[in-house]
């Protein structure tokens, strides 16, 4: 039986979705009061420089994190065009990889220019998690990732997920199967521990470090914390202080200022960024570079959510794409003067295509938008 994260019952999902709601909008407020452009990094910029993991190497130090829902071949597509060194899939599940089905496998599709890039896999049970390494390694991917951070209840339910972190050994027992399964490197994304007050992530990093584990990405927020508060790296540094192999921290790393400081004060290989991208791929590019580009406008941005829609369509079909892309819209439009009625046809337009004619329609009389 599986452990969820205290308080996870009953409203936990509205909940849940309020917390995430809240971030963005935080985020989205802060890109808006964000100066035009940032100032040039003062002497070598660390994120620019290459890292490996295991025989894998990245050309930068900027991950795109591995988001449930969003991470899927068009999102990490445009990720690799803007810059991040390294791309990971949606969190994808082993018994869905076990038993064959047909959606679950097809999330496992890579595309040829989007390499290196991990695949990240969720379950407890090591021999189905060592079954589903195999497929993804046969798959092209260049790493397997074990996804120990979502606090989802139904994930923790089976005991998947952050319930992971409850038990250090079972977690251990998980990675050392994968690693023994594969080539390709294992690694794996923690948070904190379940709660702040039974949390042991160095004890955990260490036992994952000695099952095989090439890589940890730490999020340093407890999993019945979601996304409150700010992410406390100190919690990060000391991981980093205790384990060899790379460390990426992962949490309230938007901007290259938050980044430099999440490297200085943790010494970690790589930062990784989720939320902060969304609706903003360029800020891929701003953490590789150092620097945050210019704002671009609402043609850019109408270019960019086309370009994405194509790709999108692609990987997704017309009817799924629609209803993928209807996520982004008020994110790459916040701060661009779109009403709300617009906003509205947007998100209700019935297909992708009318979709487009509507955002190509903002481009072309922006100030009537």
């Amino acid at each position: 039986r599986g452990t969820r994260p205290p308080d996870a019952p009953g409203g936990a999902r509205a909940r849940r979705g309020d917390g995430v709601k809240k971030r963005m909008r935080a985020i989205m407020a802060a890109r808006a009061a964000a100066p035009a452009a940032g100032p040039a990094p003062a002497g070598a910029w660390p994120l620019a420089e290459p890292f490996a993991i295991g025989p894998v190497r990245v050309a930068n130090r900027v991950v795109q994190a591995p988001l449930a829902g969003i991470a899927n071949r068009a999102f990490r597509r445009q990720s690799r065009r803007h810059g991040a060194g390294l791309t990971v899939s949606e969190m994808v599940a082993s018994h869905g990889i076990h038993h064959g089905n047909r959606k679950t496998l097809g999330m496992l599709t890579l595309a040829p220019d989007e390499h290196p890039v991990g695949v990240q896999v969720f379950g407890a049970d090591p021999a189905i998690m060592a079954e589903a390494a195999r497929v993804v390694e046969a798959a092209g991917a260049d790493l397997v990732d074990v996804n120990m951070g979502c606090p989802v209840p139904k994930i923790c339910k089976t005991g998947a997920g952050a319930a992971l972190l409850a038990d250090p050994e079972a977690a251990a027992r998980v990675v050392e199967a994968m690693a023994r399964a594969v080539r390709i490197p294992v690694t794996v994304k923690i948070r904190r521990g379940l709660t702040p007050s039974t949390a042991r992530p160095v004890e955990t990093a260490l036992r994952l470090e000695a099952a095989g584990a090439a890589a940890i990405c730490v999020h340093p927020r407890a999993a019945a914390e979601e996304y409150e508060g700010r992410a406390d790296h100190r919690i990060t540094a000391a991981v980093v202080e205790a384990v060899s192999v790379p460390v990426i921290a992962s949490g309230d790393v938007v901007t290259p200022a938050e980044a430099a400081e999440v490297v200085r004060l943790t010494g970690c290989a790589a930062v990784a960024v989720g939320r902060g991208a969304l609706g903003y791929p360029w800020a891929f590019g701003d953490l590789a570079g150092g620097r945050a580009r210019p704002r671009p406008d609402l043609a850019e941005v109408v270019a960019e959510v086309e370009r994405f829609a194509v790709d999108a369509r692609l990987a997704l079909g017309d009817g799924r794409a629609c209803g993928y892309m209807r996520k982004f819209y008020p994110w790459y439009l916040a701060g661009h003067g779109v009403d709300g009625a617009r906003l509205e046809a947007l998100l209700t337009a019935p297909t992708l295509d009318e979709a487009l004619d509507l955002l190509r329609a903002l481009a072309a009389a922006p100030a009537a938008a």
